[in-house]
C-alpha cells in the first residue's frame, strides 16, 4: 500500500536528516580513535563508510544506502551498534533513534494558546522572571519581569521566539553575557527537538529564516550537534540594572508535553534586590 503524500514527504525529510547526521558523526572520528591504522591519504575526514559498516557489523551497501537517505529500516539493535561505533552520547543516540523512526510514543502537537490559569501562575511568580515556551522555542506567554530582563516590550508577539531573538536581536546579544556559550547549546537543543517535527512547515521556515539572517546559526546548524534541555545559569548586563544572575529551571506540563514553564530564580542577593525594587 502506497503511503499518503504527506506521510511520504515527512519520511523523506526524516531520512535526509538522518543521513546528514550520520555523515557528520562519521567524519568527526579518526581511525586511530577506533583502533584502525590511518590508512594513507583520505579524500574526506574521519572514517570511511566501509569502516563504519565493518565496526558496526552491518553490510557496506546497506550502510551506504542509510547515508544516502534511502527508504530502508534499521532495527534498534543495529542502531545501538551504530551508536557505539560512532561514539554517540546519550543526546545524540536519542536523536538518531528518533530520526530513524524507532517505535515510541509521539508527542502531541503543542497548542499556542495558554489557559487563564497559566497566565495567573506567570503573574504570581513575579518578581521572578518566568515564561511558557513550546518545543519550537516560541514564547507563548511571560510575566513583566521576564519581558523586562529580555527586552520584549517592543517585540511583536509573532517575533517572540527564543531562537530568533538569540540570533537576530542585537540588544539581547549585548545583554546576554555568556552568548558564545548559550548559542551552540541552544542550537543543539533546538535540533534535538526538531527530530519530532522535521516535516513541519513552521519549523522548516524558522530554520530557513535563521540561516538567512544569522551566519553564526548557519554554521552551528551544519554541525548537527544535539543536546537535551538543562537547568543552568544565565548572566545579563541589563541597561537599567547592571549585572543580573539567574538559575533557570525548566518544568514540563506533563510526561509527554513539549510545553514548558521556564523560571529564572535570582542567584544573588543583589539580583533579588533589583527585581523587588522594580516589581
Amino acid at each position: 500500500m502506497t503511503a499518503p503524500p504527506l506521510a511520504k514527504a515527512r519520511d523523506d525529510v526524516r531520512r535526509s536528516e538522518l543521513a546528514a547526521f550520520l555523515r557528520s558523526r562519521r567524519e568527526r572520528i579518526s581511525p586511530e580513535q577506533v583502533g584502525l591504522p590511518p590508512g594513507g591519504r583520505r579524500r574526506t575526514p574521519g572514517l570511511r563508510r566501509e569502516e563504519v559498516a565493518q565496526l558496526a557489523g552491518v553490510g557496506v551497501t546497506w550502510y551506504t544506502w542509510l547515508e544516502q537517505g534511502r527508504d530502508i529500516r534499521a532495527s534498534d539493535q543495529v542502531l545501538d551498534a551504530l551508536a557505539r561505533t560512532l561514539r554517540l552520547d546519550a543526546h545524540e543516540r536519542a536523536h538518531m533513534f528518533t530520526l530513524a523512526g524507532s517505535a515510541r510514543p509521539v508527542a502531541a502537537s503543542t497548542c499556542r494558546a495558554l489557559s487563564p490559569q497559566m497566565h495567573l501562575i506567570l503573574e504570581q511568580l513575579g518578581p521572578m522572571p518566568a515564561a511558557v515556551l513550546n518545543a519550537r522555542m516560541d514564547i507563548l506567554g511571560h510575566n513583566p519581569a521576564y519581558g523586562w530582563v529580555f527586552g520584549l516590550d517592543d517585540v511583536p508577539f509573532e517575533s517572540r521566539n527564543a531562537m530568533l531573538l538569540l540570533f537576530t536581536d542585537s540588544r539581547l546579544r549585548e545583554r546576554l553575557l555568556d552568548w558564545s556559550d548559550t548559542a551552540p547549546r541552544a542550537v543543539a537543543q533546538f535540533r534535538a527537538s526538531m527530530a519530532e517535527h522535521v516535516a513541519d512547515s513552521s519549523w522548516k521556515c524558522l530554520v530557513r529564516d535563521l540561516r538567512a539572517k544569522s551566519p553564526e546559526f548557519d554554521t552551528l546548524w551544519d554541525q548537527h550537534e544535539v543536546r537535551w534541555m538543562e537547568n543552568l545559569t544565565k548572566r545579563f548586563d541589563h541597561p537599567d540594572a547592571g549585572l543580573l544572575k539567574f538559575d533557570y529551571t525548566n518544568l514540563w506540563f506533563g510526561p509527554r508535553s513539549e510545553t514548558r514553564l521556564c523560571t529564572f530564580t535570582p542567584s544573588t542577593p543583589d539580583t533579588w534586590t533589583k527585581l523587588r525594587a522594580r516589581f
